[in-house]
């Protein structure tokens, strides 16, 4: 069985989300956006090991811990999708903006596109591309859990911004209600930002999908 804990990270309060596998206790950290301390510590406290890195796209608050995860632990980085290489490559200039720590560029080990899946031990994540928010972002979902991650696609009451480079609100609409909402009303999302919903929930009152401005 998938079992969660998010944890929030970041002055944006991102939610980084640990996962695993409760058979072996192999663990992912999906979107580790900083505070790598914070995180290896909920690992331990919760006596697993971490085996997956994984990222749905490439802005700082979402992979800012990545890197450095990966030298302290030797875990290899997947995702998001190539698409959003030109987001990590500009972590230096992200940071900066932002008033972060310098964050250096780099590049994951592995990329992920629509149909891949990762294996958490027992437990399998279906990969989902999703544009909109940025060009190369993805979704992570486990079918047997009812969960997805879904990064900045969608938010309960609220969507993705559109207005970052290469971001586009079309997409985006259309990722969600064709990609995302035919999953399942009664799919569990977890954000990248504040409270859970559903899908079936976002689809009846969310106001960008009832009423969309396309």
């Amino acid at each position: 069985m998938l079992k969660f804990e998010v944890i929030p990270v970041t002055p944006f309060a991102q939610n980084c989300s640990l996962i695993w596998c409760d058979e072996t206790h192999e663990a992912a950290l999906i979107d580790p956006g900083g505070e790598a301390d914070k995180l290896l510590a909920a690992i331990a406290r919760h006596g697993l090991t971490l085996t997956h890195i994984l990222l749905t796209h490439g802005h700082l608050d979402h992979v800012g811990a990545a890197a450095e995860l990966r030298d302290r632990t030797g875990v290899t980085i997947t995702g998001p999708h190539r698409e959003d290489a030109f987001w990590l490559d500009m972590l230096p200039q992200q940071s900066q903006m932002f008033g972060f720590a310098h964050t250096p560029a780099f590049t994951p080990d592995c990329w992920l596109a629509q149909g891949d899946k990762v294996q958490l031990g027992r437990c399998e994540l279906a990969v989902y591309f999703c544009p909109g928010h940025t060009p190369g972002h993805v979704v992570l979902v486990s079918h047997e859990a009812g969960l997805a991650w879904v990064g900045d696609v969608l938010f309960a009451g609220s969507i993705g911004r559109t207005d970052f480079p290469r971001g586009d609100h079309a997409t985006l609409i259309r990722s969600i209600t064709e990609t995302l909402l035919p999953l399942g009303d009664d799919i569990v999302f977890i954000p990248g930002h504040g409270p859970s919903s559903t899908l079936g929930r976002e689809k009846a009152s969310n106001p960008y999908l009832t009423q969309p401005i396309w």
